[in-house]
């Protein structure tokens, strides 16, 4: 039988209004002592049940997985992917022809809390941010198998670096449940090269599939700067949309390297490309006014609220510098995948570059993550992807 939490009065309120999260400072006693990554149940100062979830040290102490009085067996792994991989279908991203690159769970908005799934052809990398998402690995490698109607054969492991440290798990990135080479994923009808094995997140940013895709409709016969390309997919979708010149840049010369790669995968011996390892700011600096269409998507300048003044600077610098040097009549991609960034701060930012380099500029769209990324409505910590499109006059 599961150990009992039991909160202090008065701290059930956002229990019952579903938020997922209980802080240790909420909690009055536990009867026993729970193991990190153990289910608990949780229980109102007079022992009304509220939840059950994931027991992690920490100020995030539970993680919920169910506001219903039930076990966490194979069943519920089994439904709640079944459910989110239903989804996937219905929206159009999985089970589809042209696009097997997605993601099936998204956390706190798949009511799975710590636990991160993409899929990339026959492959789902499965990734912890749990004690409890880890513990109980296998049996949702299980469900991914058993509930995708064949859509997932291998399930690859990486969760190296997504652990909390001082948990100790001593855990290595591994396939847990078959085991496949082929790195090759294809988005909307182009393919790529996916490096689950060393690259970021899990090898691919998928939560920029539809961004990209808004990219490739203004390409058509721009010159377009990708600054912090990682993979190269906003580059690849503008070389399909028919850019006349795309320059990718990243520090990491692996990055560009993989970018090249991709460009070759989709549009062999095609000239129009060219990439660079380089530091932004520098190539920003040292780069003339040949671009009319630049995307900034740079990685998490702000991972912690201590850290949100400096962020900001740093997106109004970047910001300031691709006003300085787009072509009149260009357009900027710009984003921040920070989740302590409000769209209000980014915004901010964004217009203090603006009003920095004395350029007249409108927005013609607001971005943020698709809807294989869906957002809890009762945890709104999720939407962390936000983005402008920009016409600079």
């Amino acid at each position: 039988m599961y150990k009992n939490i039991f909160l202090k009065k008065g701290k059930e309120e956002s229990l019952k209004r579903f938020h997922p999260w209980i802080f240790s400072g909420a909690i009055h006693h536990i009867e026993g002592e729970p193991e990190e990554g153990e289910v608990v149940r949780v229980l109102s100062s007079d022992g009304t049940f509220l939840a059950v979830g994931h027991w992690q040290i920490g100020s995030i102490t539970v993680r919920v997985l169910s506001f219903s009085d039930i076990e966490i067996d194979a069943a519920f792994w089994e439904e709640r992917i079944r459910v989110a991989y239903e989804m996937r279908c219905a929206i159009g991203v999985a089970g589809v022809e042209q696009n097997n690159t997605y993601r099936l769970i998204h956390g706190e908005g798949d009511c799975l809390p710590g636990l991160v799934v993409d899929i990339y052809g026959k492959t789902a990398v499965m990734q912890a941010h749990s004690v409890g998402m880890h513990v109980d690995r296998m049996a949702i490698a299980d469900a991914l198998l058993s509930q995708t109607k064949g859509a997932v054969e291998h399930v690859y492991y990486k969760s190296e670096t997504t652990l909390p440290f001082k948990a100790n798990l001593g855990q290595e990135n591994g396939f847990i449940r078959g085991g496949s080479a082929d790195n090759i994923a294809v988005e909307n009808g182009l393919k790529f090269h996916i490096d689950w094995l060393k690259g970021q997140k899990t090898g691919f940013f998928v939560d920029q599939r539809d961004n990209r895709s808004l990219l490739e409709h203004y390409a058509h016969g721009r010159a377009l700067l990708n600054m912090f390309c990682y993979t190269g997919g906003f580059s690849v979708y503008a070389m399909r949309g028919g850019a006349r010149l795309v320059h990718s840049v990243d520090s990491s010369a692996k990055a560009v390297d993989l970018v090249n790669k991709n460009i070759e995968l989709n549009f062999p011996g095609d000239s129009r490309h060219q990439a660079f390892a380089e530091d932004a700011f520098k190539y920003l600096d040292a780069m003339g006014d040949q671009y009319d269409l630049i995307i900034l998507d740079p990685p998490a300048f702000a991972k912690h609220k201590d850290s949100l003044k400096q962020a900001l600077k740093g997106y109004t610098r970047l910001n300031a510098k691709a006003f300085e040097k787009i072509q009149p009549g260009g357009i900027l991609f710009t984003f921040s995948c920070s989740q302590v960034v409000s769209k209000d701060n980014f915004r901010t930012a964004v217009f203090s570059a603006a009003a920095q380099s004395g350029r007249r500029v409108r927005i013609l769209h607001q971005l943020h993550q698709p809807a294989d990324h869906p957002i809890n409505i009762y945890h709104p910590e999720g939407e962390y992807l936000k983005g402008l499109v920009l016409y600079v006059e």
